[in-house]
């Protein structure tokens, strides 16, 4: 992937590498210039600068083998780029461990496949490793691990060995493990590959329960209908590079869409079926338009009525059926694996040390 050299952009609704256009606020972590290639391969990336903003919820989007792994790992710290370099707080992080441990003390990646990042026989010890890590005492890692285990639901599953753990559970138990390194940022790969339908409402109100706590959460997807539900931007790796911008305009874009080797919404598709029978006033950019089949039906049933533009799995308390912190996570969470991204990695990618 490389980007376009500056001139004029043809696509006025996306933005190189950007954040939120209006914040103010500079980027937590970013990739400026940023090139990547595994061993005996083609570059994966080239000249890519990417920012992270904080507040926000941000898909990345791209077909598989886009580099969408690649990208999280370069900012997470897992791999060092070729050319560029990697930036916290605007200050390049360098390859030492203090370096290293400041970044993922701050940034924190969770690998798309569980099992490549749980190793530990139970879930807290697994879920304690980082916070050991980092030498905080006692009586710090046990509550750090006490609270990202109620946070992701899976308190009864401190002392269960994680190979005895369904499919879903592994994935929130990986989750709760970046998660107790208090990161200001977390990046999760595919988080919701293999999950069934209940498992993967449940995870997203998870998510969007550490959002509001201060989080910002990074998802690399290739699913459009999930990142239009969920995401506040998106951003879509293209040949020319990321183009990021508001999420409901960057996947209302055909051009770009096709760029990145994506589909359309079924959102945006179903707007504009309801807008060519009359049924629907206004753009597909604003909230006001069904995006998922549920969101459809509620407004069907209201005529209508009503902001169809909130998140169906928003609230603790909505039909994405989370349950309490005593929740054990059943088998309705299981499902089969999906297949590894370019890049994997082991738990040492996301939580080591720092070492170089």
């Amino acid at each position: 992937m490389t980007c376009e050299p500056p001139g004029r952009d043809p696509e006025p609704a996306a933005r190189a590498a950007g954040g939120p256009a209006g914040t103010g606020l500079p980027p937590v972590v970013e990739l400026a210039r940023a090139a990547y290639a595994y061993a005996d391969g083609p570059p994966v990336l080239s000249g890519v600068t990417f920012a992270v903003h904080p507040g926000r919820s941000l898909a990345l989007l791209g077909r598989n083998g886009s580099g969408k792994t690649t990208l999280l790992r370069l900012l997470s710290g897992g791999l060092r780029p070729s050319a560029g370099e990697l930036r916290l707080d605007g200050r390049p992080v360098g390859g030492g461990r203090a370096e290293l441990t400041r970044l993922r003390t701050s940034v924190q990646l969770v690998l798309q496949d569980p099992d490549d990042q749980l190793f530990a026989a139970s879930v807290g010890q697994d879920v304690s490793f980082g916070p050991l890590n980092l030498g905080l005492p006692p009586e710090e890692v046990d509550r750090r691990v006490a609270e990202s285990l109620a946070a992701l639901e899976i308190a009864a599953l401190r002392d269960r060995p994680t190979h005895l753990l369904s499919y879903g559970q592994r994935k929130r138990a990986a989750i709760a493990g970046a998660v107790a390194m208090r990161p200001r940022v977390l990046l999760l790969d595919e988080p919701t590959a293999g999950l069934d339908p209940r498992g993967r409402e449940r995870l997203l109100a998870v998510l969007d329960r550490l959002r509001a706590t201060g989080t910002t959460v990074v998802m690399a997807t290739h699913d459009v209908d999930l990142a239009l539900r969920w995401a506040d931007e998106a951003a879509l790796l293209t040949p020319r590079g990321p183009r990021t911008g508001p999420a409901a305009g960057m996947l209302a874009d055909p051009a770009l869409l096709s760029a990145a080797g994506l589909g359309p919404t079924w959102g945006h598709a179903a707007a504009r079926v309801l807008r060519a029978h009359g049924l629907l006033d206004g753009g597909v950019t604003g909230p006001s338009f069904p995006r998922t089949p549920e969101e459809l039906l509620a407004w069907a049933g209201g005529a209508g009525g009503g902001d169809t533009g909130a998140r169906h799995h928003g609230d603790a308390g909505d039909t994405a059926g989370t349950r309490g912190a005593g929740d054990t996570g059943g088998a309705e969470d299981s499902g089969d694996a999906a297949g590894g991204a370019e890049g994997t990695g082991g738990a040492g990618d996301a939580r080591g040390s720092g070492g170089a």
